[in-house]
């Protein structure tokens, strides 16, 4: 895995954005200078964000959310197993 996180990522299983792995890692979201934590689905190259609507669900039950456009930027919280064990693996020799 690399660290720069997709252009396009989704928390909702059902997006074809929707990438598990990537998001265990933890995603940073910084939109418009601030830090987000209510990020549902974001687009670095488009320029917005998508955010929960309050607690307000539509019929399946799924958030109703709200586009924000702006300048985002993004990034893991955690680097990649695969290079956290290599670097674990050169400490040890």
């Amino acid at each position: 895995m690399s660290d720069t996180p997709p252009d396009r990522l989704s928390i909702n299983p059902d997006s074809p954005h929707f990438d598990q792995p990537l998001l265990e890692r933890g995603i940073g979201i910084r939109f418009k200078g601030a830090v987000r934590n209510d990020v549902e689905e974001y687009s670095i190259s488009e320029g917005w964000i998508r955010v929960a609507l309050g607690k307000k669900v539509d019929r399946k039950g799924r958030p109703l959310t709200l586009k924000l456009v702006g300048p985002v930027e993004a990034w893991f919280e955690r680097p990649a197993e695969s290079a956290a064990e290599a670097e674990g693996e050169t400490a040890e020799r």
